[in-house]
């Protein structure tokens, strides 16, 4: 029969010591200069304690934690302005800018704003974000094919499943 002030002694190598009084286990706890930690429920019958040190315990137990959790990358989105008379110079320059955008795992938004008049030739600005879908059709697909939204016209661009691990 087991008495209510006796517990189930572990040691610090997980080896079983007995049933030892709770005064004993505290001796034992303080002649190691360890912890003694009870690793059952209390309600069950013997109480188990086992002799460790609790702030490497903890320690241990939060660096595991961060190590298992994956890092992972939000999705960002990054945008890219044009107007339906961008020139050549700026165009390369901008191509250039999405490329990197796509390459670094980014989804991009490519727009085309109108001023004034310019809605009237709306098909310039089409045109451009076609050129720009096949200039890019090797390393990015199109999310969102070009809409007109008000004075505005907006295509959305990801990266390619298989592009993950290119390089610039």
């Amino acid at each position: 029969m087991i008495k209510a002030n006796e517990v189930m002694l572990i040691d610090s190598n997980g080896e079983k010591q007995g049933m030892v009084t709770l005064i004993d286990a505290l001796e034992a706890a303080n002649k190691a200069s360890l912890d003694l930690v009870q690793v059952s429920s209390s309600d069950s019958e013997p109480i188990v304690c086992k002799l460790l040190d609790y702030g490497k315990h903890l320690f241990d137990k939060k660096k595991n934690n961060a190590s298992s959790k994956v890092k992972t990358k939000r999705n960002t989105t990054k945008e890219i302005k044009f107007r339906p008379s961008t020139d050549v110079g700026d165009y390369n320059i901008k191509l250039k800018k999405i490329k990197s955008f796509i390459l670094d795992g980014d989804k991009t938004k490519i727009s085309v704003r109108f001023r004034g008049r310019e809605i009237l030739n709306s098909n310039m600005g089409l045109e451009l974000l076609h050129k720009l879908k096949d200039e890019l059709s090797e390393i990015a697909q199109v999310d969102q094919e070009p809409s007109l939204e008000g004075r505005q016209l907006l295509m959305v661009l990801s990266p390619l499943k298989r592009n993950k691990n290119l390089k610039k």
